[in-house]
């Protein structure tokens, strides 16, 4: 019987990162000049998967997302994860927004790079969607190089990774 090589392709961010970097940008924030006084905040929800930002204005509120972008930048969280929502007014004249974490593929996603792969009608390479991964298996190791490659080309909105490599 022939052996099968399998990988996983799914997406998400390493939290333990993002929370480095909001820390960071919290950190630049408070000792920056053009935010001395103003009431600025940047607050994680690991369980929620959201950042949610807070400033006096829209202006001032682009401006902590700029300097939260470069810091996710430098601890290398892919950007394409963050979804910015709406600007949306809060208290005492201010503005909020809340950037959703996409972590995981959501089932419209893992439909995407199932179709993909049966779409390439590469020989005996097989998708199966498990909740939020996606399983590509093949009994060629280079079919799977193949649908990496494949893969990496789309555009799914979002930074694919591909781990958990088997072979049986």
């Amino acid at each position: 019987m022939a052996s099968t090589s399998s990988f996983d392709v799914t997406t998400g961010v390493d939290y333990m990162e993002v929370n480095n970097a909001v820390s960071q940008a919290t950190k630049e924030i408070t000792q920056r000049y053009d935010f001395k006084g103003l009431k600025v905040s940047l607050e994680l929800d690991q369980k929620e998967h959201t950042i949610t930002l807070a400033a006096p204005d829209e202006f001032k509120l682009k401006a902590v997302w700029d300097v939260l972008q470069g810091k996710l930048v430098r601890r290398q969280v892919p950007l394409k994860n963050m979804k910015p929502g709406e600007i949306v007014p809060a208290a005492a004249s201010s503005v909020r927004q809340v950037v959703a974490i996409q972590d995981g593929l959501t089932a419209d996603m893992a439909r995407e790079v199932a179709k993909t792969i049966k779409d390439a009608k590469m020989k005996k390479v097989q998708a199966a969607i498990q909740g939020d991964t996606v399983r590509i298996s093949s009994p060629d190791k280079d079919s799977l190089q193949e649908a990496i490659a494949l893969l990496k080309q789309q555009d799914l909105g979002v930074e694919l990774k591909f781990g958990n490599y088997r072979s049986n």
